[in-house]
């Protein structure tokens, strides 16, 4: 068998619960005691039980370091996600869907795109106003890229 690690990070929406992994119990069962609650968001760690060894709080930062890259690739997965399934739904809309089923989701789905193109138009808008005031068009890539 491998070795088990020395941390277990039980994840959840925004973090994760860290164990410490005993395998050295009393009755030789595998044990998991709490050692701290990390929120992803913030990067506030909380001991629990006592202050964290600092083998533990470095392996705790990678973990964060490397938690926080992934949630934000997934942000972007999500969107591109999306996109495909705006283009199976406009099909599924067109050609398939009933009269009753169009009038059960229409006005959801319209509030939602209407919520999506807000948020992107202000973004993109917000985008082009930082170019400006950098003194650069919007659409020309970074030198620093």
């Amino acid at each position: 068998m491998d070795e088990l690690p020395r941390l277990y990070f039980r994840t959840r929406e925004n973090g994760a619960a860290v164990f410490r992994v005993e395998t050295a119990t009393r009755d030789g069962r595998l044990g998991l005691r709490q050692i701290a609650v990390v929120n992803a968001r913030s990067g506030e760690v909380k001991p629990q039980g006592g202050p964290l060894a600092p083998e533990d709080a470095a392996a705790i930062g990678a973990w964060l370091a490397e938690r926080r890259a992934e949630l934000a690739a997934r942000g972007l997965e999500d969107a591109r996600d999306c996109v495909e399934r705006i283009g199976r739904v406009a099909h599924w809309a067109q050609s398939k869907a009933s009269p009753a089923e169009l009038d059960e989701i229409t006005d959801a789905l319209m509030l939602a795109m209407h919520d999506l193109r807000g948020v992107l138009l202000r973004r993109k808008a917000e985008r082009i106003e930082a170019a400006r005031a950098a003194g650069h068009r919007a659409d020309e890539p970074d030198d620093e890229a």
